[in-house]
């Protein structure tokens, strides 16, 4: 059973910085893309960043969150990762992991197959 599940989510000051993590288990983790996608009360989910299947491997950052969010991944560990800076209270919102058996990264959440729980992140102004 595939398996995706968030942790480093909570509140913060707008300014401050939170580092999401997604440990993933039941699938060849190298094998997969993997994404960021968040969902705001009253909001469709909308796409955060990708990363290629490879550690180190090409990204793709949402406009919003450009200068401002890293995604990376450990294969190794099966571990991806979402470094947020210089949050604003506009990030607010349930941040969630995605994977999917494709060999270039999407935008669109409809194209991932497999989900986490997700993790609130708060961000006071």
């Amino acid at each position: 059973q595939v398996q995706l599940v968030e942790s480093g989510g909570g509140l913060v000051q707008a300014g401050g910085s939170l580092r999401l993590s997604c440990a993933a288990s039941g699938l060849s983790f190298s094998s997969y893309v993997l994404g960021w996608f968040r969902q705001a009360p009253g909001k469709e989910r909308e796409f955060v960043a990708s990363i290629s299947r490879w550690s180190g491997g090409s990204t793709t950052y949402a406009d919003f969150v450009k200068g401002r969010f890293t995604i990376s991944r450990d294969n190794n560990k099966l571990t991806m990762y979402l470094q947020m800076n210089s949050l604003k209270p506009e990030d607010t919102a349930v941040y969630y992991c995605a994977a999917d058996r494709r060999v270039v990264p999407t935008t669109s959440a409809d194209e991932y197959n497999y989900w986490g729980q997700g993790t609130q992140v708060t961000v006071s102004s």
